[in-house]
Parts: C-alpha cells; structure tokens; sequence
C-alpha cells in the first residue's frame, strides 16, 4: 500500500488518542506497541477482506496446514516489511521522537512453539501468503505456550510465559465461526430406515472451540492468509447446566499450555486431547467453509487440502471420516476416497518415540466414536493388504497394534503423499522407520527438503547484511532467493569481503551488548562465536560440545601463557520439563560457564554464554553475530534442521555430522566451506547391528577425554555431584547411547582447525560468503512452491 510519512504520523497520533485518550507523550512502550499494531491491522484490514473474497469468487483450492506448533516470532516489523512500510514507519516514528526498534522488543514473542516444528510452519505460512498460495493455518492458542526459561543455580525452572497479559494485538476472535468438540461418553449405531446406521451419543464431555485469527501478510503482494488458533473453552450449555470447578478446569487445560508433561497418564490424557480438540475443530470449520459453496461432497478432494505436520494432528483423518459419514452421509468407501485425496503428512522424526503411540483403553474412552472408526480403518487395510504382504507385515503396520493406536502409521494409511524433510530422512524412512508402511505404499513417499523465510532471517535478522547484498547486486534476491549465487563472483573482491567482516563484527557488537546487559558477562567481539542453538536432546550432543569447552578450558589452565584464538560458545536451548536427562545437561552447562567465565587465568580468552529463554526474537539477535553452526547431531537422528540454514544464511561455517539436511547444506555451499566429521549413517547403523560398540575403549584410549570424563566425577567442576555422575554413568556405564565418544576425536581435530583457519580473515569471509550464496538453495519460498506443485496440487506465483 502507499503511505505517505505524514500520513502515518497523523494516523499513529490519532490511534494514540482512541485507544488511551491522551497525548503521545503520556504512553507506555507498550502501549505504542498496541496503538502501532492495531493501526497496521488497521492498514491491512481491506488486503484480509479482499483476500478471503478473492478465494472464494474464484473457487480457489486451498491448503490447510495442522501443526501443534506455530512459532510465528513478533510480527510487528515482519508485517510492515510484507506491506512493504517498514521503512515509512521507522522515519515517521523518529520524527515524533521514538525509536522503532525499542517499541518493537516491546512486543511479546507469541509462546506459541518449542523450536524447528512450530518455526517452519511459521516459515511455511509466510511463504503460502508470499506465493499466492489460498494457505491456513490451524493450531492452538495457548494461553501459556511452552513456558518462560529462567535458571536458579545452574538448572532450568519453568514459569508460565504470559504472553497474552496486554492481549494479542494480531488477532480477532470469531465467535460465530466456534464449534463443539466432543470427549468421553457412549456412542452407539442406530439403524435407520433406509439400511444406514447413524451414530448416537449420549453423556459427551462437550468443549466449544473458539477460533482466533491472525491475519498471515504476503510479501508487497496484496494477500494476507488466516492462521486459526483455537481456544477452549465452556460450552453453551453452561447456562443450563452446572459446571464443577474441577470440570471447569479440564476444558481451560486443553489450551492452556503446549506439550504437557506426559510422563503420567493424565498427561498423556491430556496431550490426546489437544490433539483431537484442535484436529477435530479445524477440520469442522474446514467441512462447514465448504459445504458454504459447494452442493454435495464430490470436489471436497479438488478444492481442499490438509497438511499433518508431524503425527500430533493425525486424528484430521478419522475426524474427516467422522463428519463425511455421520453428518453428510456419505458410504465408507465414498468418504474414504475423498480423505485420502485430501490428507497429506510430513514426517520429522527418525526416533521411535516421538512416533506417537496412544493406548487402546485411554484412546477409547476419550475418543470413542474416532476409536470406532480407527478399528474400521485397521479392519479393512489388513482385509485388503494381508494377503498381498502377508500377517507378519500388516501385523507391523497397521493402525492397532501392541495394545495401540499408532498415530504415524495411521498417517501413512490415511494420507496420499508422504514426505520426509531432507533426501537422507526420507531414505531412512523407507529403509528403517516406516519401512513396512514403504513397501505397502511405495508409491506415497518422496522428499521435501526443509526450508526457512529469508524475510525474517535475513531481510530483518541480520538488515546490516541485507543492505550491503542490496548495493552489491540490488535488491530482486528479496523476492527471488536463489539470486543470492550471483554473490559468488565477489569471493575474489577484497573490498567486498572487508564489508562482510564489518557486518559480522557490528552483529557481534550488537550480541555483546545484549549479553552484557541482561547477564553481566562481557565479551570480546574479535572471537570466533561458536553457536548451537536448538532444543535440548542428547541425540543433539549438546554435551560434545560441552567436551570441547573443557578441553579449551584445561588447555589454557595448564598453559597459560600459551597464545590461542579466543572463543565465546553460546548456547541457546530448553529441555522439555520431565526430561530429567536434559535438564542435567543443562545444570552441567552452566556450571561450566560460571567455572570458565569466572577464572581469573582464563580472563577473557574463553567464554561461555547459555542465554535463557531460549526463542525467536533471542535467535535473531545470535544469528546473524554467529561465526561457527554447530550442528552436532548422531548421523541418523536429525531429520532436517533448520538452524543449519539460518545460521549458513548469515554467513557462518557449519561445524556438522552426516546428518539430516547438513549434507545437503555441504552440496550446496561445498564441502570445503564447512567443517564434517564424525561417524556416517552406515557406520552407526553397523554398531547397531554388530552390538559392538565400547565406550570405555574410546575413554580408556584417549587421556585427554578420559580427564574430561573424569572431571565430572572427581570434584574438578564443583558443584556437580549427582548430575556429573548421572552423566559420566550415562557414557561409561549405559554405553553412550548417542556416540559422543566415538566422534569427540573427529569432532576435536575440526574444531582446531577453526582455529587455525579463522586467523585467516579473507579467506574465512570468502568461505562465509559461499554459504550465503548457497543459502537461497534453502528458501522456505522454493520449498514451498514444491509442496504446491507435487503434493497439494495448487498454483502459485512463479519465483523467476
């Protein structure tokens, strides 16, 4: 839209004066926040309304994208950037004496997500708005998210996150779009007069489901999408009925907080619920949009798709086939051709546990009408696929099983496509993980590489960075990423490569300052920042890299006159609340910290920062100031990653494992421009089948990591009784379940190396520059447009 610098000061001062009654100068931060947002919301209210009219003038398919995660970030700057205002909006707000960013940092970061799942679909609904593709999101509006991160001696301690104490600003809530989710209670066929049997139910534990929108902007595009988040909450026949405080309770748990600690069965109880609360209300909302335009159930499969990201909205299968049969009336062979070609499903996960699994008995009583359905679904694919594959397969396969409801097993049955998120992934998929399922289906699997929004991590992220690309090969890469290889030729340009240098050097001022505000700990900026950034998971290694502060720590301790390049390790990470073994990493972590940032003898050679609360707007401040990606997991573990493209995008090096989409990572940007080690899939997968693996022979052949070991058990680092035991057991005792000694020989020699070659300036920045170049390769845009053209089947903006 075109805005005029004098008319958006004229309209912030008038917003001011609505919302507060008073002049500028008596508001809050805050407060400007919420004046700003709604007059953006403002700004972009007829895009929204022309948006939705367009879709359905023209009977657009659209795309309905399930995630129990949505990290969006704050959307404050990234709106303005996609209604192409940002800079308007800066200068006017200098002009009446504010500053943009520091209203900005006022905005909570919506606790909507715990890392890499909730951020791509975040990165994936941009993308849909940037492309013109008829994309929604649907999720869950909680109202405490994961939780907020502090550390009381050294451990993690979770408070709630509050991120809706001023409200949302971003969002409408749509009374007349709620719904009724049914729990519990008896449900019978009854046979009707035509032969049919209609489902009957009585003494249902009812929920509304509130729905509250969030308009998703496109990039300069006129399109703004709809991320649905539903809220629960009593239904009407409250005024009739008396509601326990206790039942009362229940329904305003299941929106309360993301990932429940399950380690109980009330837990898992209620994780199950919000499964089915927001599959079931999403795919109501989705049924009832429909039947709106649309006479009969026939095209259902030519005008709408629905993504499962992940197993967690898996019941939008027996969901769809519940309203296609028992409201619409459609035989079972009808409504389940029509589910498959809606239903696709991506998978992220190599780890059997996160294979969600739920059992029979709870499943039943929660869920009894879906159970139905699902034992109809398990009936029929062994009835059809047995005397193909035979009892022993199917018995493997199907949806029941071992006294459980298998969700992603269920998601291959249900679904027409099936995707994993990086080619080594997808592989494993076929060849280990779901193998069985792939040899029914072959035909369902193939590969989507992940991808990350540019927008956010680079354009605003890192804007020091965007605007020297801009003057280097203008600014057209902001809509088409993979313009970002015609850098390459500016490897040889010494004067390109001294800006390059700067802008790192200015991220890392920026880094430093925050640091030194919020935890006291000064830090150089000539450095090499070393970075991992992700959830806290043994298969992530976090403790390797712990390995290597030690060995750093006691290489200076016992020479301490020797010269070394100075390091700051940065961590950023939360550990889920019932993952003891995590959260003793963390403990150990910190303990270390304070030992090395303490130590008169280190000074400030050595640092090490774990910067709590891990989250989006925390990520956009460490990125960008970045040198070193450390992308640590056991070959075989990590799908994707997606810190591995952000991180490359902005110049770092990836220190990585044969793992997920760091291989690819190497492809693109070259081997030689990134740091590998470590055990390769087949290696791992050998120790596996052999059962050969010895830990204590690596500890026993190495005094360097035999005195790191020991250090956690011998009173090196204080502090640490119980948790140094717990871990030094976990590797000497239990055999080192993720490999972290077989790969700390490897992982060592590389992180010398750095080192060595971060003395080496130029070429170093010649090195950063080639990842940036190859970074366009891992657009969430391109990957995207894939999905549309293979698995949705939904046009798009073309990106070239």
């Amino acid at each position: 839209m075109k805005l005029t610098t004098a008319q958006f000061k004229k309209d912030f001062l008038s917003e001011i004066e609505t919302l507060y009654s008073t002049s500028l100068d008596d508001t809050t931060t805050i407060g400007q926040f919420i004046a700003l947002g709604q007059l953006v919301r403002r700004y972009n209210s007829q895009s929204w309304t022309r948006t939705a009219k367009l879709y359905r003038e023209h009977h657009q398919k659209q795309v309905y994208y399930f995630s129990i995660e949505f990290l969006p970030g704050r959307l404050l700057a990234s709106n303005l950037l996609n209604l192409n205002l940002l800079s308007i909006v800066r200068k006017g707000l200098k002009e009446l004496g504010l500053d943009f960013e520091t209203i900005s940092r006022s905005e909570p970061d919506p606790a909507l997500g715990n890392g890499g799942l909730g951020r791509l679909a975040a990165c994936y609904m941009d993308a849909m708005a940037s492309l013109k593709i008829a994309g929604n999101g649907n999720g869950i509006r909680y109202r405490y998210g994961l939780f907020k991160q502090v550390f009381m001696d050294g451990y993690q301690v979770e408070l709630p996150d509050d991120w809706l104490h001023h409200g949302n600003v971003w969002e409408t809530r749509r009374d007349n779009k709620s719904c009724i989710v049914r729990f519990g209670g008896n449900v019978w066929l009854q046979p009707q007069p035509d032969g049919s049997l209609q489902a009957q139910y009585e003494n249902t534990d009812d929920v509304l489901a509130v729905p509250y929108d969030v308009g998703i902007v496109g990039y300069h595009n006129d399109i703004t999408n709809t991320l649905r988040l539903w809220s629960a909450e009593l239904p009407p026949s409250v005024t009739q009925t008396y509601y326990s405080q206790a039942q009362r309770d229940r329904i305003s748990e299941i929106s309360k907080v993301l990932y429940p600690d399950d380690s109980n069965s009330a837990g898992q109880q209620l994780r199950l619920c919000q499964e089915y609360f927001f599959s079931s209300a999403g795919v109501q909302s989705i049924v009832r949009d429909f039947c709106a335009t649309h006479h009969g159930m026939r095209s259902l499969g030519k005008k709408i798709a629905i993504h499962i990201n992940d197993t967690h909205p898996t019941l939008v299968i027996p969901e769809m086939m519940r309203l296609l049969m028992d409201e619409h009336h459609c035989s079972w062979d009808v409504a389940w051709t029509l589910t498959t070609q809606v239903m696709s499903y991506t998978n992220h996960t190599i780890l059997q546990e996160a294979l969600e699994t739920w059992p029979i008995g709870m499943f039943q009583g929660l869920l009894p009408r879906i159970y139905q359905i699902i034992v109809e679904i398990d009936r029929r694919y062994r009835a059809q696929q047995t005397p193909i594959f035979g009892k022993a397969l199917i018995d493997l396969t199907a949806p029941l099983g071992n006294g459980q409801v298998r969700m992603a097993h269920l998601a291959v049955i249900g679904s027409h496509s099936v995707n994993g998120v990086a080619p080594l992934h997808t592989e494993l998929l076929k060849t280990d993980v779901l193998r069985g399922l792939y040899q029914v289906y072959p035909e369902r699997f193939n590969n989507k590489t992940n991808g990350i929004a540019t927008r956010r991590w680079v354009q605003l992220a890192n804007q020091p960075l965007s605007q020297l690309i801009d003057q280097t090969i203008g600014s057209s890469w902001r809509r088409q990423p993979d313009l970002l290889q015609t850098l390459l030729p500016y490897q040889q340009d010494d004067h390109f490569l001294h800006q390059l240098a700067q802008v790192k050097l200015t991220n890392k001022q920026a880094l430093a300052a925050y640091v030194q505000r919020t935890m006291g700990i000064k830090l150089r900026t000539d450095a090499i920042y070393d970075v991992q950034i992700k959830r806290l998971h043994a298969y992530k290694r976090q403790l390797l890299h712990v390995f290597e502060i030690l060995r750093e720590y006691f290489v200076i301790k016992d020479h301490p006159d020797q010269p070394v390049v100075p390091r700051v390790h940065i961590f950023g990470a939360k550990a889920a609340p019932s993952y003891h073994y995590a959260k003793a990493i963390i403990k150990l972590i910190n303990v270390v910290a304070d030992m090395v940032n303490q130590d008169p003898v280190i000074g400030d050679r050595l640092k090490v920062v774990f910067i709590p609360n891990y989250g989006v707007s925390i990520a956009e401040l460490i990125i960008p100031a970045a040198d070193v990606s450390e992308q640590i997991s056991t070959a075989s573990k990590e799908a994707s990653g997606t810190s591995n493209m952000k991180l490359m995008a902005n110049g770092a090096l990836s220190l990585a494992t044969y793992d997920g989409a760091n291989i690819d990572i190497m492809q693109a940007a070259g081997a030689e421009n990134e740091y590998p080690f470590g055990l390769r899939v087949h290696e791992v997968y050998d120790y596996y089948q052999r059962g050969n693996y010895r830990a204590a022979a690596f500890y026993n052949g190495n005094p360097e990591l035999k005195r790191i070991l020991d250090s956690l058990i011998n009173g090196t680092i204080p502090g640490i009784p119980t948790v140094g035991r717990e871990i030094y057991d976990s590797l000497i005792r239990y055999n080192d379940e993720f490999f972290v000694l077989a790969d700390y020989q490897a992982y060592v020699k590389q992180q010398q190396q750095i080192s060595q070659d971060f003395q080496d300036q130029p070429t170093w920045q010649q090195r950063a520059l080639a990842n940036i170049a190859a970074s366009g390769h891992f657009a969430a845009d391109l990957a995207v447009a894939r999905y549309a053209d293979d698995i949705w089947q939904v046009p798009h903006d073309r990106l070239n």
